[in-house]
């Protein structure tokens, strides 16, 4: 290959690679450094409140969320939301996924369809939809409670984030479950069978075949899990707003609550998002640990 037709690659590449690095710097990298930057400073909207001057004013807006009450019950509903995504959708999708790669049951086409059919459904309608399934004293399941306790009465009080944590398990199973499905069309039958015939039952063929052949994507789910857990907002924000008493708010709908209502307070909602996406590294960080520790491969 001569130098000029070195060149010529070079720059297709160049061309190829061009469009997608200037998106990323400008969709992605360069709004994370202005975020981290803004939550340093003192900008609270500019001169139309007040604001005409902006200085860096260092970690004040950090120590402020991290004294703050709301924050830590926020937190809280954040990682019950991760925890019924990892510990619930996951296992659940994966096991819908392996009882219907297996035939295990009839009209795998139906379950497939039904499972996955939250996924294309609006997230405010849903929200909407269970806001009065669950959510007011004349709903669907306090006429259903009544037929077993005429006496009982409305309330939230014990565990607001209950019914919301059901509707996100509903959800977002199906997601699992289709990339499930789809890794496991890709183990060789044969490999199974060879189990079978050496006398392997259905659970040592699912321990010592089908997870460690599943770990990586088992990984990628769980952060797939992990990153839309902490980014939860529409259908928090849809069925609750947050109620009763900020008791079901998330990270994001209390930095959505510090940016936009009343007084902004942008260098605060700035480093609540800073947090979650450390919050985030953190999270998968262990899961690559405890993958490399336990884990096969693919």
């Amino acid at each position: 290959m001569d130098i000029s037709s070195k060149t010529e690659q070079r720059i297709s590449y160049v061309l190829l690679v061009l469009p997608a690095v200037v998106f990323y710097f400008a969709v992605m990298a360069f709004p994370t450094v202005f975020s981290i930057i803004l939550s340093l400073t003192n900008y609270n909207g500019g001169k139309i409140f007040g604001n005409p001057d902006i200085h860096i004013v260092g970690l004040g807006s950090y120590l402020k969320t991290i004294k703050d009450e709301y924050f830590y019950l926020a937190l809280k509903n954040n990682m019950e939301i991760v925890a019924i995504s990892v510990f619930g959708q996951i296992p659940l999708g994966f096991t819908l996924a392996y009882i219907l790669s297996r035939g295990l049951v009839r009209g795998t086409d139906f379950f497939q369809t039904m499972i996955y059919l939250p996924n294309v459904i609006s997230t405010v309608v849903i929200g909407i939809l269970f806001q009065s399934f669950f959510l007011n004293a004349n709903s669907v399941y306090m006429e259903i409670v009544h037929l077993f306790n005429p006496a009982a009465e409305f309330t939230l009080n014990e565990n607001p984030m209950l019914p919301v944590l059901i509707v996100i398990l509903w959800m977002y199973t199906g997601t699992y479950l289709i990339i499930f499905l789809a890794n496991l069309q890709k183990i060789d039958v044969s490999i199974i069978e060879a189990t079978k015939i050496d006398g392997a039952n259905e659970m040592q063929t699912l321990r010592y075949i089908i997870l460690p052949a599943l770990s990586g994507v088992l990984v990628t789910s769980a952060i797939l899990a992990i990153s839309g857990s902490l980014k939860s907002f529409d259908l928090i924000y849809v069925m609750t707003q947050g109620g009763p008493a900020r008791r079901t708010s998330v990270l994001s709908l209390y930095m959505y609550e510090k940016a936009f209502r009343g007084a902004p307070n942008y260098p605060l909602a700035n480093a609540i998002s800073t947090i979650m996406v450390i919050i985030s590294f953190i999270l998968i960080i262990i899961t690559r640990a405890v993958e490399k520790r336990f884990g096969g491969k693919e």
